[in-house]
């Protein structure tokens, strides 16, 4: 048991430092230290950021593979979904990321389902489905009433709609 909690404080640390590389925009710093936190335990967290970070570096394949790993690790984590989600959306894969963001909404360990609404919003206002939009974006603002793309969004598609 010791070892084991030995192990985990060495892969938060590392997960730390990368939170704080990443935060700072040193990007590559981040990715080493996700990676060394793995190196002591696989958790959807460091999965997750070391996608995220892959992500920012313009390396979606990755980022999504970092994903699926968190989802195996913990498939109630809400982050990767949505994160998943995300990425297609960037990259243009739109109905590919639709079952991907309403499992984010659904997981059990999730705690800004505003993200996955809102994300699902904007592939209805894309597609030009205003009143889908206009029930996503609502429905991120009940999630997290200061979000402010989201009302950003809301007053847009309203717009659009009059």
């Amino acid at each position: 048991m010791h070892e084991f909690s030995e192990l985990r404080k060495q892969a938060d640390l590392f997960f730390e430092m990368g939170f704080e590389n990443q935060r700072n925009g040193r990007l590559k710093g981040a990715v080493g230290c996700y990676k060394k936190s793995l190196e002591f335990a696989s958790t959807a967290e460091a999965h997750t950021y070391l996608g995220w970070a892959y992500a920012l570096l313009g390396k979606l394949d990755d980022a999504i593979t970092e994903c699926k790993k968190a989802i195996a690790a913990d498939p109630n984590f809400g982050n990767p979904y949505n994160d998943i989600g995300a990425y297609l959306i960037e990259r243009g894969s739109l109905d590919e990321a639709v079952p991907w963001l309403e499992r984010a909404i659904k997981a059990g360990r999730y705690q800004e389902r505003m993200f996955p609404h809102y994300n699902l919003g904007r592939i209805w206002e894309i597609k030009g489905r205003y009143l889908k939009a206009r029930e996503c974006y609502r429905a991120a603002l009940k999630e997290n009433p200061r979000y402010k793309s989201a009302w950003m969004a809301l007053a847009r598609v309203q717009a659009v709609m009059n």
